[in-house]
């Protein structure tokens, strides 16, 4: 999903302000580190699991006692199927699995059309740097998403957290309450920005459009030009112009956790969502980052959650 080149923008770009570059990665003083890992499961006990990373190597974690998993449901370590693609997070320098998510998928953009009775299909448009996308609401999950997301219709927001099956996306959850307004309606930002805030504060979500095992983010206010992204530069939050590469603080602020990450997309299709989240209080309106699975997980986010409360500054 990144964007070529994105290290040597960063560089350049520090370089021609006159300030350090930033080092990505996790604040040393967050506390002991949380790790995400992805893979395929190759075998799975109700203690040990064995996967396939990205790279074709194999691991193999031990399952604490109190991990929870999830796979559509909560389910049991031994419960889930061999070939399942996982994202775990680990402690204890990668050894101890405490959180398993399995096939998660998560579903965010433009409703373009709504088809069926029973199983819903619905088609999205995910901004012009994701292209379109294809979920099905099966019928028993139709009520709980429709108490939030009452606008089934063309041409308005959804977002949906659910499970891949059979080469098919079925959302299960509602991953926010739906805007009221349609995608093209977002309300505008606070009076101008005046550059002066050290830290903004929002709403943090992740997305599954990242690369396997990418660290880095999406962020809403960027030149068109510079992201090759029509669609860029629409956000109800006051957030400043930055271009590709820029490295961001991010600041769980349900966590306490924190991580210089760096933009690595456009994120046109989070800016045009005015909501809050309320995982430790309210955050103020508007997504101001969209995160990859792994950064998310690394900061202490929960996937099926959703969100969390966020800070951003400069990194």
């Amino acid at each position: 999903m990144a964007y070529p080149s994105i290290d040597r923008r960063r560089l350049l770009a520090a370089a021609a302000l006159g300030r350090e570059a930033g080092v990505p990665g996790p604040d040393p003083g967050s506390g002991d580190p949380l790790h995400a890992i992805t893979g395929t499961i190759i075998d799975i006990s109700p203690h040990l699991v064995t996967i396939e990373r990205p790279d074709g190597r194999e691991s193999r974690l031990i399952i604490a006692p109190w991990a929870t998993v999830w796979h559509g449901g909560e389910v049991a370590p031994a419960d889930l199927p061999v070939g399942a693609t996982v994202i775990m997070r680990a402690l204890h320098e990668r050894k101890v699995v405490e959180r398993i998510w399995a096939d998660i998928a998560r579903v965010t953009g433009t409703i373009v059309s709504v088809e069926g009775r029973k199983d819903l299909t619905v088609e999205l448009h995910g901004g012009p740097h994701r292209g379109p996308r294809t979920v099905v609401i099966p019928y028993r999950a139709t009520g709980r998403l429709q108490v939030r997301h009452p606008q089934l219709e063309p041409g308005y927001l959804f977002d949906a957290i659910g499970i891949r099956q059979d080469g098919t996306t079925l959302a299960l959850l509602p991953a926010t309450s739906q805007p009221t307004y349609p995608a093209r309606a977002v309300p505008p930002p606070p009076p101008a920005y005046a550059g002066v805030q050290p830290r903004i504060s929002g709403t943090a979500t992740w997305s599954d459009a990242f690369d396997e095992e990418e660290r880095g983010l999406a962020y809403p206010m960027m030149e068109r030009s510079d992201a090759a992204c029509p669609d860029a530069g629409v956000s109800c939050a006051g957030l400043p112009y930055l271009a590709l590469g820029s490295l961001l603080q991010v600041r769980n602020a349900c966590t306490d956790r924190t991580a210089n990450l760096p933009i690595v997309a456009c994120g046109c299709v989070a800016g045009r969502f005015c909501d809050r989240c309320v995982e430790c209080g309210t955050s103020e309106r508007g997504r101001i980052v969209e995160l990859s699975p792994s950064s998310y997980v690394e900061l202490g986010g929960e996937l099926v959650k959703g969100c969390f409360n966020v800070q951003i500054g400069l990194g």
